[in-house]
C-alpha cells in the first residue's frame, strides 16, 4: 500500500504552498461539485486551470483538453482530479510529465496504482479528500 498524505498539517502545507490548481474534469455547470469546489478555491486566491476537452472556457479561464495541452512554462502546483477512479492513471501520468507538485484525488476518487506512480515520481498524493473542505478546516481555521 502506498503512503498517501493524510496528516492534517501536511495537507494544510500543500494547500498553503499552492497557487495554481489544474482541475481535471471541471464542469461548466454551477451545480456540479467540481464547479462548486473550483469556484470556492478561486475565490480564495487560487488560479484555477480547467481541464475539459468539451469547453473552451470555464470560470473565466481558458480550458484545455488535457494536462499535456497546457501552455509551456505554466507551473501547476496541484492537479485536482474529478474523474472516476478507474480513469486516474493516465491523468497521473500526465501530471508527472508536466512536473506538477501534487496529485489530489477528490472525495470518492481512490486509485492506489495511480498513487504509487505519482509517489515514485516524487509527487505528493492526496486521495479521497475534498480540497475545499480541507482548505476550510486546515487553512482558514488556522489563520
Amino acid at each position: 500500500m502506498t503512503a498517501v498524505v493524510a496528516n492534517s498539517e501536511h495537507i494544510a502545507n500543500i494547500i498553503r504552498q499552492a497557487r495554481v490548481i489544474a482541475v481535471v474534469g471541471l464542469s461548466p455547470r454551477p451545480d456540479r461539485p467540481s464547479h462548486v469546489v473550483s469556484t470556492y478555491m478561486q475565490s480564495h486566491g487560487y488560479r484555477i486551470i480547467p481541464i475539459n476537452p468539451n469547453c473552451s472556457e470555464i470560470l473565466h479561464e481558458s480550458c484545455y483538453p488535457s494536462l499535456l495541452n497546457l501552455p509551456e512554462g505554466l507551473k501547476i502546483d496541484i492537479v485536482n482530479i474529478f474523474r472516476r477512479s478507474e480513469t486516474v492513471v493516465p491523468i497521473v501520468e500526465q501530471a508527472i510529465q508536466i512536473g506538477a507538485r501534487c496529485v489530489w484525488m477528490q472525495e470518492g476518487v481512490w486509485n492506489p496504482l495511480a498513487a504509487q506512480k505519482a509517489e515514485e515520481a516524487r509527487l505528493e498524493v492526496v486521495m479521497n479528500r475534498c480540497i475545499m473542505r480541507d482548505h476550510r478546516a486546515y487553512v482558514l481555521e488556522s489563520s
